[in-house]
């Protein structure tokens, strides 16, 4: 039986781990070192990991090099890492310190052909494309860039079909009103995106518990699906604790 890879996702913010609700950064939660939590799913036997940097792209700058190559150093299992990444530069140094993926998200909208460029180059399976989106009023999905600031003018069936024909590997779905709140995984949003793309996706935000990955592993069209606050938070007072699905 096939079985989709479970990957936490671990922002960064000032060398540290935080975790946020709806994308907020300024009421950010810290939740540890990014090195010791490397090496604590290394002995939960993950799948993979996802980092990304929620504060490079506004700060105009790519995800730090240093952090890069000390997780690389460290974890046993395949990582992706995000955030400000905008040339194949960037991206060739980021995966000769050890990451298998780079995940590129607003840095596409500026430069339409680097995801294209970035597959020629290294090939499809080490980019991933991340959207972010929320409903609006209508009740339709958006897309937005610079973490959830800025509506794009972009529709999301277009810009979905883009992706795919640039070569993406995969596509990391999230969803902003979903984040960190434990209402569980919007399904509506993760149907609605399988039936415009056939580029696998990774589906994150608002996964409820250990539980909920049960729905996911019965959903044809993703390859993995990943969460955040479950995986680094624990019990009803939520206690930072990493922990992981046997």
């Amino acid at each position: 039986m096939f079985r989709r890879r479970k990957t936490p996702v671990l922002l960064l913010k000032d060398q540290g781990l935080v975790k946020t609700i709806k994308f907020d950064k300024k009421n950010s939660k810290y939740v540890g070192d990014p090195i010791n939590a490397v090496k604590i799913f290394n002995d939960f036997q993950a799948d993979e990991l996802i980092f990304l940097d929620i504060e490079a792209t506004s700060q105009k700058r790519t995800i730090s090099l240093d952090i890069v190559k000390n997780i690389g150093d460290e974890a046993f299992m395949p990582f992706a890492v995000g955030g400000g990444i905008d040339n194949l530069k960037q991206v060739e140094s980021i995966l000769k310190l050890g990451a298998e993926r780079v995940i590129i998200n607003s840095a596409s909208f500026k430069n339409p052909n680097l995801v294209g460029n970035i597959v020629k180059e290294f090939g499809s399976s080490t980019v991933i494309v991340a959207i972010d989106l929320k409903k609006n009023f209508f009740g339709k999905y958006v897309l937005y860039t610079n973490c959830g600031k800025s509506k794009s003018r972009y529709p999301l069936t277009d810009y979905l079909k883009f992706i795919e024909d640039q070569g993406a590997g995969e596509i990391f779905v999230q969803s902003i009103s979903n984040d960190g709140t434990y209402k569980g995984y919007d399904l509506d949003m993760i149907n609605f995106v399988l039936k415009n793309t056939h580029t696998p996706i990774i589906p994150c935000g608002g996964c409820s518990s250990f539980k909920e990955f049960e729905k996911m592993e019965k959903i044809e069209g993703i390859n993995s699906y990943a969460a955040g606050s479950v995986f680094v938070f624990f019990g009803p007072r939520k206690a930072v604790l990493i922990n992981y699905p046997e």
